[in-house]
């Protein structure tokens, strides 16, 4: 019986991983404040389709197509013109600096860790639409604790077959897929279900996400990314 120890190392470890899997994706779930609006913006819909760095390229596009930035091929963003706008629009021009000109590289994470993407981002956690930073750490750490401890139960059941005599392995097998087995669901069901909701939007906001129209092109950026550019935006984008 020098295997059993061995399995229950096993066990205590995929206990854990699938444990904070499911409080992981519990508390990523909606907590809407009452009274929300069911409706999204084309801003709120690029954060929970794609975060701050969507948000970042939306606003980018838009000033383009708007004439008050121009978004070269060859990855530089030139101020046209740098009056008014609203606060994303602000930090786009911050971003760029007083010269007027800058590698597109160099603005998108700034503007994306900008004071006007946080709040955005706040509102929208509020309203039960998106997942707190919080919650995506926690989401993330489950779906890691869970991996391990499934490549770890593999490990641990090789070795102790190995530690019996052959006529022996079937009852050590048996023991130890069941947290196998456990652990694989775990993750299976972290990567399939939780990822795609809790990346950024929450089940609500992914509901809403599902509603939209890509007829216009800026909601279709918003929705589905740079890929839907023209080939001299996307190089633009990519600097």
């Amino acid at each position: 019986m020098v295997w059993v120890p061995l399995l229950l190392v096993a066990y205590v470890v995929a206990g854990v991983g699938c444990v904070r899997v499911c409080r992981a994706s519990l508390a990523a779930g909606p907590h809407a404040t009452p009274g929300g609006t069911d409706e999204l913006t084309v801003c709120e819909a690029a954060y929970l389709a794609g975060g701050p760095l969507r948000v970042t390229d939306l606003t980018l596009v838009s000033m383009h197509r708007a004439r008050r930035l121009l978004l070269a091929h060859t990855g530089w963003a030139t101020v046209v013109d740098a009056s008014g706008g609203d606060e994303l629009e602000r930090a786009v021009l911050g971003a760029i600096g007083p010269g007027g000109q800058s590698p597109v590289p160099a603005v998108r994470p700034v503007v994306a860790a900008a004071e006007s993407v946080r709040l955005l981002a706040e509102g929208l956690v509020e309203r039960g639409l998106a997942v707190s930073e919080e919650g995506r750490r926690e989401v993330a750490a489950g779906v890691r604790a869970v991996r391990a401890g499934f490549l770890l139960t593999l490990v641990l059941g090789a070795v102790a077959a190995l530690l019996v005599p052959a006529e022996e392995r079937g009852p050590v097998v048996a023991a130890f897929a069941l947290p196998l087995v456990g652990s694989g669901l775990c993750l299976l069901i972290g990567r399939a279900e939780v990822y795609p909701y809790t990346r950024w939007a929450s089940p609500a906001g992914q509901r809403l996400l599902s509603g939209l129209s890509s007829a216009d092109p800026l909601t279709a950026l918003a929705t589905r990314g740079p890929a839907v550019l023209e080939p001299e935006l996307r190089a633009a984008l990519r600097g």
